[in-house]
């Protein structure tokens, strides 16, 4: 929707949560009180967790909430709630299903057609008990069944109106479950206040990725696109799509140091505060060690930082870090550091999203991502990934926050080199490193390929990591095409 100063405001008092974390956030507040709503997904995408949660949160509250299921028994219900810890004793559960006696012969219709009949008592059962317990909120499941009782399109259309108006004039909530959508069924989306879609995307390999999308939601400016959310035992979260201009602020920001004196005058000083860096190269170069490098001059500054590695395992980059004296393990005992290792076979983009995001209302100052090649994997359409990304960084620049990227090339000498995703120009800097060859030897040389917010040196310089730490050297003016990988070489022997 487009923005309208008539809309309801974020977190409207006449609101009713709906008991998921992030879902609230995304329909601004919360779902409209006294409305008919539909959530739609196919079986197995969280609509009965949902509306669980949602009841839940009423129960909590001390409200009367009723849960009416046309398919499920109540066993199954409390099974689902079992399985993730709940307690279903604040709710009231209502069965509306054919019993065995069904498949008694003497029990079937020969006079009317069955769904007239089936229909009528459906109805009556559900309206005696809505009269009878006076609830707040009520969740019907599901539609399916209703919709076969109606046996046509109009007949069908005209009872879920009939329902509309009986919980309109007792100002009750009511959510309905339908686990068939349809785009081109439109009986309910266009009878229903709000229309709530969840999706249950399979993966080639690891978890199926689930996302939700606010279909319609009258008079509110709710949150569009698709979302993120999981499943998980304690019931669902929903991830909101990260929009970036919603936190834009415009203050002074100040340098920080690599540590490195050398790397410092390369930078021009250093990095600003809330600028992103990618430092890109083919594997071997050093680039997650000069990343934790970063991070340490940070922490050695008393501000903490957070880690998110891809490829390698934790207990590989502290030991690697902790030779050369990077103490990254007694960062973490400080509580300056945390490292979290990141398997994006089993994160969704809009989780890690949150994750980052989470971790700078905790105080983080410099946060590293190793690698983009990483978080690429973590991506269902990489078409997308360059989005996901700039949203990402612009909301983390916003902030404050110093941002380090490792992107890794394929390939390890020579001009032809590429990155699995072209982000450098969504960085605001850009810190090359290369493999050059040299007497025999391999030889790393690093150089400052893009910097927006200040000058800094178009120099190349020796790289070298050893027992002692990173050294930058001396600028390579001797050599003449490093970065083809087999420079030729005019002046004396490397010192």
């Amino acid at each position: 929707m487009k923005p309208n100063s008539s809309l309801k405001p974020f977190a409207a008092l006449n609101s009713l949560s709906t008991g998921v974390k992030g879902l609230d956030e995304i329909l601004r507040g919360g779902l409209t009180r006294d409305r008919l709503y539909l959530i739609e997904g196919m079986p197995g995408s969280g609509k009965t967790t949902l509306a669980l949660q949602f009841l839940l949160d009423g129960a909590r509250l001390g409200e009367v909430v009723l849960y009416i299921t046309l398919s499920e028994t109540e066993a199954e219900l409390k099974a689902v709630a079992e399985s993730h810890g709940w307690n279903l004793d604040g709710i009231h559960i209502h069965e509306v299903i054919a019993t065995e006696d069904f498949l008694d012969p003497a029990q079937q219709h020969t006079i009317f057609h069955p769904s007239e009949v089936e229909l009528g008592d459906t109805t009556r059962n559900i309206s005696l008990i809505v009269d009878a317990i006076k609830p707040m909120r009520v969740v019907i499941d599901s539609l399916s069944e209703l919709r076969l009782l109606s046996s046509n399109p109009h007949r069908y259309r005209r009872q879920i109106l009939a329902y509309k108006q009986f919980f309109s004039r007792r100002e009750i909530t009511v959510v309905m479950l339908d686990d068939r959508p349809d785009a081109h069924d439109m009986q309910i989306r266009s009878i229903a206040h709000g229309v709530i879609n969840l999706e249950q995307c399979v993966s080639d390999y690891g978890l199926s990725r689930r996302r939700l999308r606010i279909v319609k939601y009258r008079g509110v400016e709710f949150r569009e696109g698709y979302h993120d959310y999981k499943i998980r035992r304690g019931g669902m979260v929903a991830f909101p799509r990260l929009v970036a201009a919603q936190t834009r602020v415009l203050e002074n920001r100040g340098q920080i140091s690599s540590g490195l004196a050398a790397l410092d005058t390369q930078l021009g000083g250093g990095l600003e505060e809330g600028t992103s860096t990618i430092i890109g190269g083919p594997p071997g170069t050093g680039k997650s060690t000069l990343a934790a490098q970063f991070a340490y001059a940070a922490i050695e500054r008393g501000d903490k930082i957070s880690m998110f590695i891809f490829e390698e395992s934790i207990n590989n980059l502290l030991n690697r870090t902790d030779v050369i004296g990077i103490n990254l393990s007694g960062a973490i005992q400080a509580g300056l550091a945390s490292i979290h290792q990141v398997d994006p076979a089993e994160l969704s983009p809009g989780e890690f999203t949150d994750l980052v995001c989470h971790e700078t209302d905790t105080g983080t100052k410099l946060i590293v991502i190793d690698s983009l090649n990483g978080f690429l994997q973590a991506m269902p359409d990489e078409r997308f990934l360059t989005l996901h990304l700039h949203e990402l960084l612009a909301y983390l620049g916003q902030k404050g926050i110093v941002t380090i990227l490792v992107g890794v090339h394929e390939g390890i000498i020579g001009n032809d080199m590429r990155s699995a995703i072209e982000a450098s120009y969504l960085a605001d800097n850009v810190v090359l490193l290369r493999h050059f060859e040299f007497d025999g030897e391999v030889h790393q040389a690093i150089s400052i390929f893009k910097k927006r917010t200040s000058n800094h040196e178009r120099t190349i310089r020796e790289f070298s990591i050893s027992k002692n730490g990173i050294r930058v050297g001396e600028i390579l003016q001797r050599f003449h095409g490093v970065l083809t990988g087999v420079p030729t070489y005019t002046g004396s022997v490397l010192g």
